[in-house]
């Protein structure tokens, strides 16, 4: 993992699931404790803040969901341990830890929660959580704002650096910092397809001075040359999909305007791509990362590959002019309403 850090800015997510109930739905209240690490430099970076709480991260952020069911926050201890021996003391202070806690439907008492974070802070081998991304299944309980005070408390005690978000609607998002928690950022689904974060939330956010950090930009790969020209409908004809996260999104192609009308997109995203010499991917998560209230974007990375580096570093390079973006918004908004059909964001994760 410490290879990487040199060349490219990066987020390594690990996802380790603590409790494995689930819902009706197939999301529960599963504890989840998902870490990143952020290797920050040069013009890809960016400050969030919200008062004097901030945070500098690389803007193109990779997130390696293969890692989810396993002991996240002991492997960033590990890989934080080995920057620290073999790596000049220089990189050690712009690597960044990012830990997301998804607490079961409990009593969220100052120490329930305390406890929790050291759990982190010991597993991770930090002192201070850079950022801890706070997640809560049922809005009917209104024990999120509970944690969050307490997680305001431990960050103004020097445990945490910044408190954010994972999944709010932008109702909750506004009741929160209507009781002051000073969160920086709202991590939440975004791309091409499901524009659902800037009809509400981007608004709020650049009111209020709150950041979106996204994720399914490049909708799990489908975004992709991989799947240009090709018809899903005929059994074996085109690319499995054959991870979680490609059959995740092929269900809100679906909800979005169908297979065919995806083609299209990726159509004039090709189009694109060949007249500034970069792929769809990177075209996708530049029209993203220019869109109001956008701090960052997760790009999902596998252990042991590095095929999309160049990628990813073309982003920052990419100049989409006006004819470009004015393509993108037309094809994406033939599509149906994600807003209507699923509602704000997060709501995938709490419909019945």
């Amino acid at each position: 993992m410490a290879e990487i850090l040199p060349y490219s800015c990066c987020k390594l997510g690990f996802y380790s699931i603590k409790d494995k109930t689930r819902r009706g739905n197939g999301i529960g209240s599963a504890t989840l404790r998902p870490v990143s690490c952020v290797a920050t430099g040069g013009e890809k970076v960016i400050v969030i803040k919200n008062g004097e709480d901030s945070l500098e991260m690389c803007r193109v952020v990779n997130g390696m969901w293969q890692t989810s069911d396993g002991p996240a926050e002991d492997l960033y201890g590990l890989f934080i341990n080995r920057v620290r021996r073999e790596r000049p003391p220089q990189l050690l202070e712009n690597v960044r830890g990012l830990t997301k806690w998804v607490p079961p439907p409990v009593k969220m008492s100052r120490s329930f929660v305390e406890k929790s974070i050291d759990v982190s802070r010991k597993r991770m081998d930090v002192a201070c959580l850079d950022m801890l991304q706070f997640h809560w299944w049922d809005y009917a309980n209104s024990g999120y704002l509970d944690a969050l005070k307490h997680l305001t408390d431990l960050k103004d005690e020097g445990k945490i650096k910044t408190v954010a978000l994972t999944n709010f609607d932008t109702e909750r998002l506004r009741i929160i910092l209507e009781n002051e928690i000073p969160v920086v950022s709202n991590q939440v689904q975004h791309s091409i397809i499901d524009m659902r974060p800037q009809q509400r939330m981007a608004e709020l956010c650049q009111q209020k001075g709150v950041k979106l950090i996204t994720y399914g930009t490049v909708m799990g790969g489908l975004l992709s040359e991989k799947f240009l020209d090709t018809n899903l409908s005929i059994p074996f004809a085109g690319p499995p999909l054959n991870t979680p996260s490609l059959q995740k999104y092929k269900r809100m192609v679906d909800a979005w305007g169908g297979w065919s009308q995806f083609q299209v997109l990726l159509q004039q995203l090709s189009k694109i791509g060949r007249k500034h010499g970069v792929s769809i991917a990177t075209v996708a998560v530049k029209y993203i990362l220019d869109q109001p209230a956008v701090a960052g974007s997760m790009i999902g990375v596998r252990l042991g590959l590095s095929d999309h580096i160049r990628d990813a570093n073309a982003i920052f390079s990419l100049d989409l002019d006006e004819e470009d973006v004015e393509s993108i918004r037309e094809i994406s908004s033939r599509g149906k309403d994600l807003m209507k059909v699923i509602g704000d964001c997060g709501d995938e994760y709490r419909r019945a």
